[in-house]
C-alpha cells in the first residue's frame, strides 16, 4: 500500500507542479496586459490633453489676424511718412545723375506688404481651423451669403491693399536703382505721394473684414452643430419605438 501511494504522489507532483507553473504564467501574463493597457490609455490621455492645449481658439486666432494686420499698417504708415519728396539732381556731361537721400519707405513698404500676406493667410485659416477637433464643410460655410460675402470683400481688399502697397514701394526702389537720366530737365521724381498711406489703411480694412469673416464663420459652426445634434436626437428618438416593438 506503502508502495503504491508513493508511485502515486510521484506521478501527480510534476503535475501539480506543471499546473502551478501555467497558473502563475497567466497571471504574470494578464498582470502584463493589464499594465500594458493602462500605460496605453495613460498615454493616449496625455497625448489627448497635449492636443486640446496646444489647439487655437477663435480668441486666439482673432488676436494674431489683428495683431498682423495693426503691423502692416503701422509699418505702411511709416513708409509713407519716411518717404522723401524728390532727389537731389545732379547735372554731368549729357547726363543727369539723381542722389536721393536715405530712403527707409523701401524696406517699411516690404514689411508691411509681408505682415498683410501672413494676416491674409491667418485670417484666411481661422476661418476653415477645426476648433475643439470639429470641422464643418466648406460648403456649408458658403452658403451662408452673410458670410460670402464678407470672405469676397476681404480679398478683393487685400488684393487691393497688396498693390496699393507694392507699386509705391518697387517704383522707389526702381527710382534708386535707375538714377542716371539722359533727360537734362528731370527732377529726380519719387514713388507718387499718398499711395503707401492709402495702402495702409486699406491692409487695416482687410483685416477688419477677415476678423468679421471668422465671427460669421463662428455663428455659422453653431448652427451648424446644434442642428447636427437636432438631427441626431431625431433620430435616436425615432429609433426608440422599433427597438421597443422588437
Amino acid at each position: 500500500m506503502i508502495f503504491f501511494f508513493i508511485l502515486y504522489s510521484t506521478c501527480l507532483t510534476p503535475s501539480l507542479l506543471l499546473r502551478s507553473w501555467a497558473e502563475s504564467s497567466e497571471l504574470q501574463l494578464e498582470s502584463h496586459n493589464r499594465h500594458t493597457r493602462e500605460n496605453y490609455s495613460a498615454a493616449m490621455r496625455k497625448n489627448k490633453v497635449t492636443a486640446e492645449s496646444m489647439a487655437f481658439t477663435i480668441k486666439q486666432m482673432s488676436l494674431i489676424v489683428a495683431t498682423l494686420g495693426v503691423l502692416s499698417f503701422i509699418f505702411g504708415v511709416i513708409a509713407e511718412n519716411k518717404k522723401p519728396a524728390a532727389g537731389t539732381p545732379i547735372t554731368g556731361k549729357g547726363v543727369v545723375i539723381c542722389k536721393y537721400p536715405s530712403d527707409p519707405s523701401i524696406v517699411l513698404g516690404y514689411l508691411s506688404t509681408a505682415f498683410l500676406a501672413v494676416c491674409t493667410f491667418a485670417g484666411w485659416y481661422s476661418l476653415f481651423y477645426p476648433y475643439q477637433g470639429k470641422s464643418i464643410p466648406q460648403a456649408a460655410l458658403f452658403q451662408n451669403k452673410s458670410f460670402l460675402v464678407f470672405f469676397n470683400v476681404a480679398v478683393a481688399t487685400t488684393g487691393l491693399a497688396v498693390t496699393l502697397l507694392l507699386w509705391p514701394t518697387i517704383q522707389g526702389q526702381l527710382h534708386h536703382a535707375r538714377n542716371i537720366h539722359h533727360d537734362l530737365e528731370t527732377q529726380c521724381p519719387t514713388a507718387k505721394t499718398g499711395i503707401l498711406g492709402g495702402g495702409a489703411f486699406v491692409s487695416l480694412d482687410s483685416c477688419l473684414f477677415w476678423l468679421v469673416a471668422l465671427m460669421l464663420a463662428d455663428n455659422v459652426r453653431a448652427d451648424y452643430f446644434e442642428e447636427s445634434d437636432e438631427k441626431v436626437a431625431a433620430s435616436y428618438g425615432a429609433d426608440e419605438p422599433l427597438k421597443a416593438s422588437a
